[in-house]
């Protein structure tokens, strides 16, 4: 019998956390954009779904770098 993998253990899945609505506005305001003048990425994506954030979320998207060290991006979560 085949065990079933959480995708956000896989050692190439970058760690996703989804955004408090107060982080998010932080981060917006820092920023100086809208949510939807981030990258988007879609409800559907196999991490999203994992993490269970919903379209309207904020996610958080840390990787590691072997040049930079650590990178954080952000991404709005779209229907799809």
């Amino acid at each position: 019998m085949l065990k079933k993998m959480n995708i956000v253990d896989h050692v190439l899945v970058p760690k996703h956390e989804v955004l408090s609505p107060g982080e998010a506005a932080k981060i917006l305001k820092e920023l100086g954009i809208k949510p939807h003048q981030l990258p988007w990425i879609k409800a559907s994506d196999p991490v999203i779904v994992a993490i269970n954030a919903k379209p309207g979320d904020i996610v958080r998207i840390i990787r590691k770098s072997p040049t930079a060290g650590k990178t954080i991006v952000y991404r709005y979560v779209v229907p799809g």
